[in-house]
């Protein structure tokens, strides 16, 4: 009896359609719940933590969107500096991540932001700080949905080389390289760690390498950064990202990549 292969591994049709698309999804989701169809901002922001959302919700600087489709779900409307924002907390991990991205991009989203908490791995200085994500090892199960294996996915250049550009304006510090994205973040061992290091790893995250293979494959704008907040747990006085929970941060460096993007005006 040969070795068992994990289905994940079996060589997929990478350039056949998906029988089941999330125009679908949403057109069920509206139907059920008898919602108008809308389309969502240009600029939309993934906050896997949820504090960047809870911060906006409780100071009345955002708003339900009740026409969201999404079963599992909340779409939030907010304003930046003249722009509209959309906002999903809480999409932790690389299958939901992409879940609503899919859906985000299918409903008018051009530009989508993600902002993840993360945990150090090489250090560039005190904690907390941020990583602008230019390419993230696959060390998760949902990109090898969407592309042939390989070592890291890589964010679009030019938009990234724009992107840091611009966080050279925020008052925070934002270094730009590679991060670990894993789903397993309780089976990040010292040999995982090691070797990751080893290749520059600045940070192990849990989206940004699904997030980037979703964009490259369906040619969509995505950035991603990992906000290091701590030392995966291994000292004290850990995850804490500052004022508000480092919500005024966060949003500095949702600016910077809209006007990385160049598309708004802003």
């Amino acid at each position: 009896m040969g070795s068992y292969k994990p289905p994940l591994l079996d060589p997929e049709g990478y350039d056949t359609p998906s029988v089941f698309q999330p125009e679908a999804l949403l057109e069920g989701a509206r139907r059920q719940k008898k919602l108008p169809e809308t389309d969502v901002p240009d600029v939309c922001v993934l906050d896997p933590d949820g504090d960047v959302v809870d911060h906006l919700v409780s100071t009345d600087e955002a708003e339900r969107d009740p026409n969201w489709p999404g079963y599992h779900t909340d779409l939030y409307r907010f304003d930046r500096c003249g722009v509209e924002h959309g906002i999903v907390g809480c999409a932790v991990g690389a299958p939901f991540a992409v879940l609503v991205a899919e859906q985000l991009f299918a409903s008018g989203c051009e530009l989508l932001v993600s902002v993840t908490s993360s945990g150090q791995i090489t250090s560039r200085g005190d904690t907390p700080y941020f990583v602008l994500i230019d390419r993230a090892l696959r060390d998760e199960g949902t990109s090898y949905h969407y592309a042939p294996p390989s070592r890291y996915a890589d964010a679009d250049e030019s938009l990234i080389d724009t992107v840091e550009d611009a966080c050279e304006n925020v008052p925070h510090t934002v270094h730009r390289g590679a991060t670990w994205t894993t789903d397993a973040p309780f089976r990040e061992t010292e040999e995982a760690i090691e070797d990751a290091r080893t290749d520059g790893v600045l940070a192990v995250e849990m989206e940004a390498s699904a997030l980037y293979t979703f964009a490259n494959v369906r040619d969509e704008d995505v950035v991603c950064f990992a906000h290091v907040t701590n030392e995966m747990g291994t000292s004290d006085d850990e995850f804490e990202k500052g004022e508000e929970s480092g919500t005024e941060d966060a949003l500095g460096v949702v600016d910077a990549a809209r006007r990385g993007w160049g598309r708004d005006g802003v």
